[in-house]
């Protein structure tokens, strides 16, 4: 199994060299994919999702204080990173579906974890906030 410093990326678009993939590198591309997997927005529709095919009005209604606007960026981003699909039906109105792919699937587990990190820690979170807030109140 290839580590992170040891899988090979090539460009199909400009068909440059192979290079190492590093997060930590300014111009590497894997920083866009952790840009879009650490969105709050992207967290709670894929847990969502990972229960089978929603359409998107249910994702909306489930998912407090999301935009339509909000909400149709990050599934189309989502599709075209290649972890969600979107299925429209030809009907009046269309009936718009989204699920995740293979590739949405291996994100779930870990998105979940940290969804509900943050809802066990939060009490501990504010109250470090709260703490830095008044030493840093000038």
């Amino acid at each position: 199994m290839d580590t992170i410093e040891e899988l090979k990326l090539e460009s199909p678009l400009t068909q440059e060299p192979a290079q190492l993939a590093s997060a930590f590198s300014a111009l590497c591309p894997t920083r866009l994919v952790l840009n879009r997997i650490a969105d709050k927005w992207t967290v709670l529709v894929v847990i969502l999702l990972q229960d089978g095919t929603k359409r998107f009005s249910h994702l909306q209604r489930e998912i407090d204080g999301i935009s339509q606007k909000m909400l149709t960026q990050t599934l189309r981003g989502l599709e075209r990173d290649g972890l969600v699909t979107r299925k429209v039906h030809a009907t009046v109105p269309p009936k718009v579906e989204y699920a995740l792919t293979p590739l949405g699937h291996t994100l779930k587990d870990m998105l979940y974890a940290i969804k509900t990190w943050s809802e066990t820690n939060i009490n501990e979170v504010l109250a470090a906030q709260k703490s830095y807030d008044a030493l840093n109140a000038k």
